[in-house]
Order: C-alpha cells, then sequence, then structure tokens
C-alpha cells in the first residue's frame, strides 16, 4: 500500500512509499482509509522531537537534570523508531476484523485517534485496536469525520475530565479559529459555559458563530488587561502569553498548557523512565511557581485514544452541537504540502484534511 513514513527524523523526513498493508491483530479493525487530517503534533513526532514544548533558547544554564533540555531531544518520550507510518486522526471503513473483535463489522463507517505507538493514518489502510474507535457521525463526511478525532477528544477530556466545565462556568480558549480552540468553543458553549477567545479580528464572527461571548483580537488588545475571574484557560501558545494567562483565573482556576511546557505528570503517562519526571518538574517549575504565587493552578495537557468518548461525541455531531471546521482539503498525495501549509501558518481556520477517495 502507499503511505507517507517518516524515513528519519527532520523536516525533511516524510516521503511517500510502498509498505506492506498492514495485519490486524485480533483486537484489531483493519480500516480502509477515506480521509485523514493534519495536526500540531504530527510535526513533533516527525521531527522527533519536543523542543517547541520546551520554549528554551540558549545560552541557560545546565544542572544534572535537564541534559536533555541541552540537546534539545525528548526521543525517548516518543518512543518512535523510523522507518514508521504518521498520523493521527482518520476517518474509513472496516474491511476486515481480529478474532476478538465484538463492537464492529465489515463495512462498517467509523472515525478514530489510534493509540500512542499505533499511530499511522496517512497511509492506505491502518490496522487500530477496537477500544480507540468508534462509529463514524453519520451527519459528517469521510473528510469531516477525519477532522475532529484527536481535537474532540482533547476538548471532551480538557473540559469534561480535567476541568468539570458546566453551566455558569468561565472558559478562555487562546486560538479559537484552530482545530482545537474551535472545538473548545463549541463543547464549552455546550455544557453552558461563558467562553471567551483570542483571535485575529478578521475571524471574529467564525468564532462567534461558534459560541464564542467574548472575542478578543490579540493583534489590538491584550486579554490580560480586560478579563478576569475565568476558571479555565486553554493555551497551545507558551511562553509569556502562558504567563499572562495565569492573571486572568479566579482563585484555585486552572491553566491548561497544551504548547508546554511539559510536566511530571506528562512523563508518567508516556510510561517513561523515572527519570523523565524529574526532568518535566524541573522545566515547568517557573510557570508552576507563579501558579502557585497567584493561587492558582497550572497542568499541561496531552490527550489520549479513546472510542468511548469519541461515540458520546458522535451523537454531539450528529445532533449538530457540534461540527467540524475544516480550512483546506487537500489530495493524499500531497500530503507534503499539506504539512508545510499547516507549519507556515497559512491555515485561516480549523483543520488541513488529506483525502484518499
Amino acid at each position: 500500500m502507499k503511505a507517507f513514513v517518516v524515513e528519519h527524523y527532520g523536516k525533511d523526513g516524510l516521503h511517500a512509499a510502498d509498505v506492506p498493508r498492514p495485519q490486524p491483530g485480533p483486537r484489531d479493525v483493519l480500516v480502509k482509509v477515506s480521509a485523514a487530517s493534519i495536526n500540531p503534533l504530527d510535526k513533533l513526532v516527525r521531527d522527533g522531537e519536543f523542543k517547541q514544548l520546551l520554549k528554551y533558547k540558549p545560552p541557560f544554564v545546565i544542572n544534572p537534570l535537564d541534559k536533555l533540555v541541552r540537546d534539545g531531544e525528548f526521543k525517548q518520550l516518543l518512543k518512535y523508531k523510523p522507518p514508521f507510518v504518521l498520523g493521527h486522526d482518520v476517518a474509513g471503513t472496516v474491511t476486515s476484523v481480529g478474532s476478538a473483535v465484538r463492537g464492529f463489522n465489515v463495512g462498517d463507517e467509523i472515525y478514530a485517534r489510534p493509540g500512542d505507538l499505533r499511530i499511522g493514518t496517512f497511509a492506505e489502510y491502518i490496522a487500530i485496536d477496537e477500544d480507540d474507535v468508534a462509529l463514524k457521525p453519520a451527519t459528517l463526511t469521510m473528510a469531516e469525520a477525519a477532522a475532529v478525532p484527536l481535537v474532540a477528544l482533547a476538548a471532551w477530556q480538557i473540559l469534561v475530565e480535567r476541568a468539570g466545565i458546566g453551566p455558569g462556568s468561565k472558559v478562555l480558549v487562546h486560538g479559537g479559529a484552530g482545530g482545537l480552540g474551535s472545538t473548545v468553543i463549541q463543547l464549552a458553549k455546550h455544557l453552558g459555559a461563558h467562553v471567551a477567545t483570542t483571535a485575529r479580528g478578521s475571524v471574529e464572527d467564525l468564532v462567534r458563530s461558534l459560541g464564542a461571548d467574548v472575542v478578543i483580537d490579540y493583534t489590538q488588545q491584550d486579554f490580560s488587561t480586560v478579563l478576569s475571574g475565568y476558571d479555565l484557560v486553554v493555551d497551545g501558545i507558551g511562553g509569556n502569553n502562558l504567563m499572562k494567562s495565569l492573571s486572568v483565573l479566579t482563585p484555585g482556576g486552572l491553566a491548561l498548557g497544551v504548547a508546554g511546557p511539559p510536566d511530571a505528570a506528562f512523563a508518567r503517562q508516556l510510561g517513561a523512565p523515572r527519570a523523565f519526571e524529574a526532568v518535566l518538574s524541573f522545566l515547568s517549575r517557573k510557570v508552576r511557581w507563579a501558579a502557585r504565587k497567584a493561587g492558582v493552578r497550572y497542568s499541561f495537557f496531552f490527550m489520549r485514544a479513546s472510542g468511548e468518548q469519541l461515540t458520546h461525541l458522535a451523537d454531539l455531531y450528529n445532533t449538530g452541537a457540534l461540527h467540524p471546521v475544516i480550512d483546506t482539503v487537500f489530495a493524499f498525495d500531497e500530503t507534503p504540502q499539506a504539512m508545510a501549509y499547516v507549519e507556515d501558518g497559512k491555515t485561516k481556520a480549523g483543520k488541513a484534511v488529506l483525502s484518499l477517495d
């Protein structure tokens, strides 16, 4: 089959290749891919690094705990060894099922974010553990369904599991026109929250249509001077933007960093060696200290796969409570161009999708 394979780490490491069609294990479903989508995580995995999460720029002082910071490498956290197929979102049709699969049949249309170390959606076929798969929302096309698994799961896990958002809650999400931001706005509004977002003025109408109550044009205004009393901030920018976000939280409020810095809990989530917990605790010490001083909380967020949650989210898409935001649909052969399009910041709103149909 044709796939886009990371042959070596780095921007020039992704290439089209002919690879064997995967053989499903007992608990796997084999999926003929109709569409996939691009996520920022794809770049991190392709490059084999978490430098974007660290936000360190030389010169800085080295101590025995942060040799990894000096080297700028977090390959041991990712555990991917080239060559491997890239891609974290998929929609397609089940073509065969493993002997222990009970929840899916040949011909089912599904969507999924495969589990960590089982990625590979930039391909004509992929085998996925049935626990990570859900029936595709009936109201969505394959391209639309491929745009949502990772961001929808992230939004659910942030708002429902981590923050317990409900009626009367106040949520600020940065980058409200992005794939994650646009989903967080919709789900937070569905849960009854008051929602503020930062975005370019050119997309204000879009984010308001998604449910944003307050829109701050970050090119014209500093959000930290006009917002206050928020229960949750979802930050995908990091750096000074994250530090300023602490000031808009109500006492005990939570800032979730999607762009870093990572913390010790992230190392535990990935099952990394224990030494990494100390390293990541060190890396996040500045923002955690600032949060404690302000009487608020900070935590790094990294989503996980869940077919059960995708099943619930499918109901929300089918009823119209949520809908995908798509910027551009690329042909599968244009996967490297689609990656470059996202990396270069050319997306105006939502996700870039790869279509195999």
